[in-house]
């Protein structure tokens, strides 16, 4: 859920149950044998123990598929219908989440987050600005991940489980877990038990870009309030139903999921179950099945004619609203899958001009991007850490491969 757990080691640097619909059937397509060849052959170098692949256009999918084991001890296969989590992918429904909110009339992006919370939020070097909405869902506002997120958002399943060590992040025990309105409350109001200075950057709101996964848990809360019902409740309700996304949700949240994945880490030692208190910002469970059908309704509401949000709302998730003074330190311009080079509403735009998210936590790397030129989008997700320049090149090994599908959708 933290962007900075995915290695991108390809350009020498870190950044960070069995069902088809009928909308959803895999048509016949002459290169997919030689890709499923291919990608077996990649998931036999053992890098990662299971991984799922998707690859859409608005009308059909492609491809979808999976690899490898979901199970070490038992061997089950990692299929196209595996559930697992997909990290700050996850942060792409809260901008859908917002612009279904403004389009019942219940916010509007430009609104102050202070109209909708119930506690007050101040930048502590600025309490004259008002956050805005739009500031929180372009990772403007001012909202930092400082080590108290790293050190109290993760919670195991079990406290039986041996607690996982060598990552940036601190596991806490199930005792440990509050819900999102308590734990944003303690960080951010001026009387909360874990507010401090630097839960901000000490820039104003709307001045620099720095990517907040604490940001994006806020902004689902702001729509909780603003909506009168629980966040995963609502996405539910208007961006999963609609789109058939029957095996995706939010793990911690009450939700069974069918064939879920262990994690893994070290390639072959499992990780306990875990969840985090900033469900939002990374807590989305689904399969390569389900994220087929999400990224095509992506790329319908890119060209315009989306299902679940009107053109004009989609125009403004679209919409690039930074420019190069908003990034301090400058931005990535070499990547093509970085996502940080300008923002939509929690949706990226990289420097080659795909759009989509990265997706990053203990276990887990994700992809999703589609080309707007040709209409043809890629999902991939596994579940084991990347840890070395090897993996990392398996992984965008797997990744290139799924561009041999599809054609020009223009």
């Amino acid at each position: 859920m933290n962007k900075l757990f995915i290695i991108f080691l390809v350009f020498s640097c870190i950044s960070c149950r069995d069902k088809h619909p009928a909308t959803a059937k895999v048509p016949v397509n002459p290169t997919a044998d030689s890709l499923t060849a291919k990608l077996h052959t990649l998931a036999a170098q053992g890098y990662f123990a299971g991984f799922s692949v998707a690859v859409v256009n608005k009308d059909s999918v492609l491809y979808e598929n999976g690899f490898g084991t979901s199970n070490l001890s038992s061997g089950e296969k990692y299929t196209a219908q595996t559930t697992q989590p997909v990290a700050s992918v996850s942060k792409t429904l809260i901008g859908l989440a917002l612009l279904k909110a403004q389009e019942m009339g219940k916010l509007r992006l430009s609104d102050p987050i202070n109209n909708y919370l119930p506690f007050k939020v101040q930048p502590a070097l600025f309490p004259d600005k008002e956050i805005t909405i739009q500031q929180l869902a372009t990772h403007t506002s001012s909202i930092h991940d400082n080590y108290q997120y790293m050190d109290r958002s993760y919670i195991l399943d079990d406290a039986s489980e041996a607690v996982p060590t060598g990552y940036p992040q601190k596991f806490n025990q199930p005792s440990a877990n509050i819900g999102m309105e308590e734990f944003l409350r303690g960080l951010f109001s001026e009387e909360g038990k874990y507010y401090a200075e630097d839960n901000f950057t000490g820039f104003a709101p709307g001045q620099f870009y720095e990517y907040s996964n604490l940001g994006a848990t806020m902004a689902a809360l702001v729509v909780e309030k603003a909506v009168g019902m629980p966040y995963d409740a609502f996405v539910e309700q208007y961006i999963l139903k609609p789109l058939q996304m029957d095996d995706s949700g939010f793990y911690g949240r009450g939700k069974e999921f069918s064939n879920r994945s262990n994690l893994y880490t070290g390639k072959k030692v499992p990780l306990p179950f875990y969840h985090c208190i900033t469900y939002p910002d990374g807590g989305l469970v689904t399969s390569a099945h389900d994220m087929a059908l999400y990224l095509q309704e992506l790329i319908k509401g890119y060209k315009g004619n989306g299902k679940l949000l009107t053109a004009e709302s989609y125009k403004q998730f679209y919409t690039s609203y930074l420019g190069p003074k908003s990034f301090m330190d400058g931005r990535e311009s070499e990547n093509p899958f970085s996502d940080e080079y300008n923002s939509g509403l929690f949706i990226g735009f990289s420097p080659k001009g795909y759009i989509g998210h990265t997706g990053g936590d203990p276990g887990i790397s994700s992809l999703m991007f589609f080309d707007p030129e040709t209409g043809i989008g890629r999902f991939l997700m596994i579940n084991t850490d990347i840890d070395d320049k090897p993996g990392n090149d398996a992984f965008y090994a797997v990744w290139d491969a799924m561009g041999t599908i599809g054609k020009s959708d223009k």
